[in-house]
């Protein structure tokens, strides 16, 4: 997937898209709703210039609960969540997933290996106090013809096919956008799994530097790159404060 077009994508942003508890802040909870119903207001389409086949998303039941079904071939899109909250007050985010299989052609480092099976998309808004002068330029200029709020860095949770988990590598096609290794190959294919991770903390050690606030959190199967096909399957994600 080419993320310079991801961290060009514009964000509606919204003080409460998810549902705020006094600990933690639910993104999405897929089980509240049946399947075959249309996906959650909350969640947008993120779609890419010059890319014409989109990831197909649905709701459906997996084991009597409903998740989100993303399958793709030769195809990519996702599906974002807007909201605007201090990335310290809810550092913690856990989610469920599941994949059918890994793709072959599948390549943290190349950009024609830039697809994955399931992906957790954290966008973060744009720093004006740790970039260069160019960078500064650029996103003004992009603000401007948008007219809308544009990402400036990203934190990418991917299920990756051969790559070392915990792994942290830049994105292939831009820097601004970090990739974490969070599984890796087929051996739990088919199997719900759950991660809890710090987004502060990767944050940290991906870019040397504190977070600034979180703009959205996205989902996304893709495999334009690779012209594979796979289905990734999502469940409840959540950001929680520091002391859970």
């Amino acid at each position: 997937m080419r993320f310079i077009q991801v961290l060009g994508m514009v964000f509606f942003l919204c003080m409460a898209t998810g549902t705020a508890y006094t600990d933690h802040l639910v993104i999405g909870d897929f089980s509240q709703l049946a399947s075959g119903d249309e996906l959650p207001d909350a969640w947008e389409p993120m779609v890419f210039d010059n890319i014409d086949r989109h990831t197909e998303y649905s709701l459906i039941k997996d084991n009597g609960k409903t998740v989100i079904k993303a399958h793709s071939s030769n195809a990519a899109s996702g599906m974002i969540c807007p909201l605007r909250i201090d990335s310290y007050a809810y550092p913690v985010i856990k989610w469920r997933w599941k994949i059918d299989h890994v793709l072959k052609k599948t390549d943290v480092t190349s950009k024609k290996g830039d697809d994955y099976a399931a992906r957790i998309y954290v966008a973060f808004a744009f720093d004006p106090e740790t970039a260069g002068w160019w960078e500064r330029t650029r996103h003004k200029s992009a603000e401007l013809f948008s007219q809308k709020e544009v990402p400036g860095t990203a934190l990418n949770y991917i299920w990756a096919g051969k790559a070392s988990v915990n792994t942290i590598l830049p994105n292939p096609y831009i820097s601004e956008s970090m990739m974490v290794i969070v599984q890796s190959g087929n051996a739990k294919a088919g199997q719900w799994i759950t991660h809890e991770r710090n987004i502060v903390d990767d944050y940290k050690n991906a870019f040397g530097r504190t977070p600034p606030e979180i703009i959205g959190v996205g989902i996304m199967t893709d495999t334009d790159d690779t012209g594979e096909e796979t289905t990734g399957y999502y469940g409840p994600i959540t950001l929680s404060g520091p002391s859970d």
